[in-house]
């Protein structure tokens, strides 16, 4: 197993693998190397580009993850349409060359791709080894029996992607081998793919039995004599349990163990101390290890009520959830570690302690970051049943008679031991019909599933209109372990008191106020998640290309919308000010109409007479002063609604106070820009590592003489770097803005923009510089740190 420390955190980057070694290292048991290096990549189909001796010489040389899709352009007539973003589709080839040492000849060798988009094919020295049409998924190949070894006798592996077939979906999905790649190395006799299920049955604070089931593999002409040996290890690294389990495996066959390990005083994971355990796993042969793996997990207890919803380790919580799609803005759906942190991070500022993965199997390092950062995750396996849905002709309708069970099966097996997962669901809003034969017999079949793989979770799913359906009256909704519901919380609300013994929790929610008061004012109502928690790539109309509705937009800024949940979800003491910039119109529960905003600079404040204030705040008392002249203080609203304010705009600083028993615990404030005059750079981090899941990513924002964000500013910002480093993404957050997200340069939008910065060497330093016509221009520097690992 590697880690990697990424700002401060401690990520595993190859969840349940063995200890990272060098390829060419033949003494270590099990060896895992990254084989996401050196790649040759078409955007194009390539007759005969499966045999090895294929001439690639003039294809571009990448490294992967890679989403050429993203890399554009933008255009209205691309058949990936409105779900797609307007960017473009087709056929993409990648091929590797590489040796291996010829020590390996014995050994079993296999291949882990943790995504391919889509309709995968696999050659390994011109020998096809198989095809997955679902892009989402992982899986493995192995490459044993059509190798060749040595250092003058290479291999050639290639990949083709084709998702040509449009439209196949109804947001961005992106385009080739867009997640990391594993080259693995194992002895015959080894532990099986996703062979190690850690689960915790009996759990309390002063014991809790650990189960960890081991499958191995004999793939050898001999019988062997082994021993299965485990250790538990703290989150500080001691030991604290072991278990040895000598078998006999006979020559191709498959051996099952359990072993049950006690562990006293057990450091439990939740949100607040999210602590991971180890399961290092050694396959004994004559007193030498000849297989290793480490598996990360959590001890832990959930359970949901019918009557109160859901419990963690004995405690009573809401799901504050968010649903949130794969793709990262300008970097596309090939998303580095760090960018899914510093999402997460912005999330949890909101109060956010759930995701949804929608709607599909996420990338196994943001289940890592979920595992580590303390996020409850609800694991989503399909969209779509054999029904399709608008925007979506080519989706997973096509394919999922033949492909459900193995891509439910894979997804499962991958995903069973993070400690985050509290929810599998087996769709969103299928439209097959629920009230028929084929609706139970299909949903019951895949629960069966999920429930044959880890009984330990529940299944639910995103019902759509379901009284349309009459599930809440034909005994569809009994079939699930948790009914989960898209919008119309009402309904489910009733379907509740209808029978109160159901589990219940709202799998996409809106934004309301009204539908935030239903999770907050009805015990049994478990959670509910928000669509969506971030902006996301697809969903729109031309000339938009992007959803932005979120609390959060691409590129990590808060909107208003944000620091109103921050104010129903956070026990944080906080306070935000926002402004109608029109006072026209008018919106259910709100004063005024007009884009909601957080500064006090007016478009036109010439025009601009009467201000409405809205003030999101969880304090007891909110105080508003314009120019150090007090407007009052208002008292939180029973109904949490945000306290308001209409004064005549005068320009200069509007602060908000909020107190708790009269002691100032929050306060915010906005001042009116001037004329904008510089550019100003800021980086979410000063030191970088060399590696690809790591990034810096630097706010440009245009400023005013004070150094006040001018948010009508819409400069074109240009960047240039010197020093061993490079851009990989720009963006700005814009929904209708087509400019490229791999050009050095990128037009403000409500005067920010942002760069994402990638290290290339070991060590070193990386200068940023910034410019905009008529503007002062800024840099930064970026320290360039050796990775820090733990094995």
């Amino acid at each position: 197993m590697r880690f990697v420390i990424l700002g401060g955190l401690l990520l595993s980057l190859t969840a349940s693998l063995a200890p990272s070694a060098a390829l060419g290292d033949p003494q270590t048991a099990r060896i895992t190397a990254s084989f996401d290096g050196d790649w040759r990549f078409c955007k194009a189909d390539a007759a005969g580009a499966e045999k090895p001796d294929f001439d690639d010489a003039a294809w571009r040389r990448l490294d992967v993850p890679h989403d050429w899709s993203i890399e554009g352009p933008f255009d209205r007539d691309h058949p990936t349409g409105r779900g797609g973003a307007y960017l473009p589709a087709g056929v993409g080839w990648y091929r590797k060359h590489f040796t291996l040492p010829a020590a390996y000849a014995g050994r079993r060798v296999f291949v882990d791709f943790d995504g391919v988009m889509a309709h995968s094919d696999i050659w390994i020295n011109g020998h096809h080894l198989g095809n997955r049409p679902f892009g989402y998924v992982s899986f493995r190949y192995e490459l044993t029996g059509h190798l060749n070894f040595g250092p003058t006798t290479p291999n050639l592996i290639a990949v083709r992607a084709d998702n040509s077939a449009q439209p196949a979906s109804r947001w961005y999905s992106g385009a080739g081998i867009y997640r990391h790649v594993r080259l693995v190395v194992a002895d015959p006799v080894h532990i099986a793919h996703w062979g190690v299920y850690v689960s915790t049955p009996s759990v309390d604070s002063a014991r809790a039995v650990v189960r960890v089931q081991t499958t191995v593999v004999n793939q050898s002409d001999e019988p062997r004599h082994i021993n299965l040996h485990t250790v538990l290890e703290a989150p500080d690294g001691r030991v604290v349990a072991t278990a040895e389990t000598p078998q006999d495996i006979a020559a191709g066959t498959t051996q099952q163990f359990q072993q049950d390990i006690a562990v006293a005083q057990p450091q439990l994971w939740d949100l607040e101390q999210p602590n991971l355990y180890r399961a290092v796993s050694k396959i004994l042969a004559d007193a030498s290890v000849i297989d290793d793996e480490i598996t990360p997990f959590g001890i832990r207890h959930f359970t949901f009520e019918a009557d109160t919803g859901f419990w963690l380790n004995g405690k009573n919580l809401k799901i504050k959830g968010v649903c949130l799609h794969h793709d990262a803005g300008g970097l596309g759906a090939a998303v580095p570690a760090r960018a899914w942190q510093r999402r997460l991070e912005g999330l949890r500022q909101i109060g956010c302690n759930a995701v949804r993965t929608a709607h599909n199997p996420a990338a196994p390092e943001f289940l890592d970051l979920c595992d580590r950062m303390g996020f409850l995750v609800m694991d989503e396996v399909l969209d779509a049943w054999t029904v399709g849905k608008n925007h979506a002709d080519y989706g997973y309708q096509r394919i999922f008679g033949q492909w459900w069970r193995a891509d439910t099966r894979d997804t499962v097996l991958r995903d069973r031991n993070h400690p985050c997962i509290i929810l599998y669901s087996a769709g969103n809003e299928i439209r097959d019909n629920l009230d028929s034969e084929h609706g139970f017999e299909t949903f019951t079949a895949m629960r069966d599933l999920f429930h044959e793989l880890d009984p330990t979770r529940p299944v639910t799913m995103g019902l759509f209109r379901p009284n349309q359906g009459r599930v809440y009256d034909n005994g569809f909704a009994e079939l699930m372990d948790v009914i989960g519901q898209n919008y119309r919380e009402a309904e489910l609300v009733a379907a509740h008191r209808a029978r109160p013994e159901r589990k219940v929790i709202g799998t996409e929610n809106g934004h309301d106020r009204r539908v935030w008061l239903v999770l907050r004012d009805q015990p049994f109502m478990a959670g509910q998640f928000l669509w969506t928690g971030i902006d996301y790539l697809g969903e729109a109309d031309w000339p938009r290309i992007a959803w932005a509705n979120a609390p959060i937009d691409r590129t990590g800024r808060i909107r208003p919308l944000g620091y109103q949940r921050q104010s129903w979800w956070s026990a944080t003491p906080m306070v935000h000010i926002a402004r109608r910039e029109s006072a026209s119109g008018g919106a259910s529960g709100r004063i005024g109409g007009g884009e909601i905003v957080s500064h006090w600079t007016p478009r036109d404040p010439d025009t601009y007479d009467e201000a409405l204030i809205e003030v999101y705040s969880n304090c007891e008392q909110v105080e508003l002063v314009l120019n150090e002249t007090s407007l009052g203080a208002k008292p939180r609203p029973a109904d949490d609604a945000p306290r308001n304010w209409e004064l005549t705009y005068v320009p200069g600083t509007l602060r908000a106070l909020g107190r708790n028993q009269d002691r100032l615990v929050a306060t915010h404030e906005i001042r009116t820009a001037g004329e904008p005059v510089a550019v100003r750079l800021t980086a979410d981090r000063a030191t970088l590592r060399n590696d690809w899941d790591d990034i810096s990513c630097v706010t440009a924002t245009i400023v005013d003489e004070n150094g006040v964000c001018c948010p009508w500013a819409d400069d074109l910002v240009s960047f240039t770097l010197s020093g061993p480093g490079a851009i990989a993404a720009v963006d700005n957050g814009d929904p209708a803005s087509h400019e490229s997200f791999q050009q050095p340069r990128r037009r403000a939008y409500h005067g920010q923009c942002l760069v994402v910065i990638r290290a290339g060497a070991v060590e070193g330093q990386i200068v940023l510089n910034a410019t905009a016509p008529d503007r002062k221009p800024d840099s930064l520097t970026i320290d360039i740190a050796a990775t820090e690992t733990r094995d």
